[in-house]
């Protein structure tokens, strides 16, 4: 493995863990102290959807949407390897692996901590999760592993395609649901917020500034002002959703451990078994790596307003799915590491 620090990445995104850590600990303090702060910002809401975290995730994807070349996403079609690596893990592995490893955990490694009910419970949260990829911090990771944007924007494009087919019976085969209800505004919404607007805001904010100075100007001057955003927006979000969560998460201390651990094992499985095919197939890190955090994070804000919807808001399948939030940043940003250190195991990215 190579030195830990990566050419190109900045102070600031190399010691992002400590900044997720310190913006965690101050969302649960202020929803502890100043509980006034997310009961007044949760009133802003559609289709379960929380319009401040919207635009903070909007702020986090739109520096990268405008570094997306729109010419460029025609040309994925000439390498799919890593967009098979991407469906196959994700809807024929990912939901069956998480559903096994909860499953193990909660009705048998942790019988002696978990009631039955509970394991139940939790076990749902858990299959919500491994049925949703990750459709917006995806863009986070690969702009922390400098992947490819055009072929991520693809990649997160057409899993989500698959998410409005593939969801629903998953989800009901893994918890023997029948009927279950699946709220398709919250779903369609996020989509739309999290990868339509962004990148169409990008592309155009892209034209528009090459078309006035010039590609040159675009790619030296006018990107670098947002290398920071990105994180920013991160940040703030974290802040914002742990303020939302923290007497749930202040109230099961050794609950949340017991979910996280089969989460993370989770987490790290999928991101190996994706990332590892992909340097069987020698493609070059830059799609490797983002195709390895897609299937790794979860889209959580699909599993939550699942969750609430068929669970109610108290149900500890909720808590599960809250769990996923709060392990998978710090576990992505080790991974992101890791990827980062490996870079030489996969050739040179290939030009079309």
């Amino acid at each position: 493995m190579k030195p830990n620090k990566t050419p190109g990445i900045s102070f600031f995104e190399r010691n992002l863990t400590l900044w997720v850590i310190l913006c965690m600990v101050a969302g649960v303090l202020i929803g502890k102290f100043l509980p006034s702060v997310p009961a007044v910002l949760s009133q802003f809401e559609y289709a379960k959807v929380s319009i401040p975290i919207a635009v903070l995730i909007w702020l986090m994807i739109y520096p990268m949407m405008m570094k997306v070349d729109f010419a460029s996403i025609k040309n994925v079609g000439r390498n799919p390897a890593g967009l098979y690596v991407t469906w196959v893990v994700n809807w024929l592995i990912k939901p069956f692996t998480m559903f096994g490893i909860a499953w193990l955990f909660f009705y048998v490694i942790f019988k002696a901590f978990i009631s039955p009910e509970l394991a139940r419970d939790y076990l749902a949260g858990a299959v919500l999760l491994g049925a949703a990829p990750c459709t917006a911090m995806v863009f986070v990771w690969s702009h922390l592993t400098r992947g490819n944007a055009a072929y991520t924007v693809v990649q997160v494009a057409t899993n989500d395609l698959i998410i409005l087919i593939a969801f629903t019976p998953i989800v009901a085969l893994l918890l023997g649901v029948g009927g279950i209800s699946i709220p398709w505004n919250t779903l369609l919404l996020s989509v739309f917020l999290f990868v339509v607007v962004p990148l169409a805001g990008g592309i155009l904010t892209r034209n528009y500034v090459i078309k006035s100075k010039g590609e040159e100007y675009f790619n030296k001057n006018f990107i670098p002002k947002f290398n920071n955003v990105t994180i920013g927006g991160l940040l703030l979000t974290l802040v914002l959703i742990f303020s939302f969560q923290g007497e749930v998460i202040l109230g099961n201390p050794l609950h949340i451990i017991l979910i996280a651990i089969p989460l993370i094992i989770q987490t790290c499985l999928i991101f190996f078994i994706a990332y590892l095919a992909c340097k069987k197939l020698r493609l070059s890190h830059d799609i490797a790596a983002p195709a390895g955090m897609i299937g790794a994070s979860n889209f959580f804000e699909l599993s939550v307003a699942v969750a609430i919807t068929l669970f109610g808001a108290s149900s500890p399948a909720v808590l599960a799915t809250i769990v996923g939030v709060l392990v998978e940043v710090p576990v992505m940003l080790a991974l992101v590491r890791f990827a980062n250190r490996t870079r030489d195991w996969f050739p040179a990215p290939k030009t079309f």
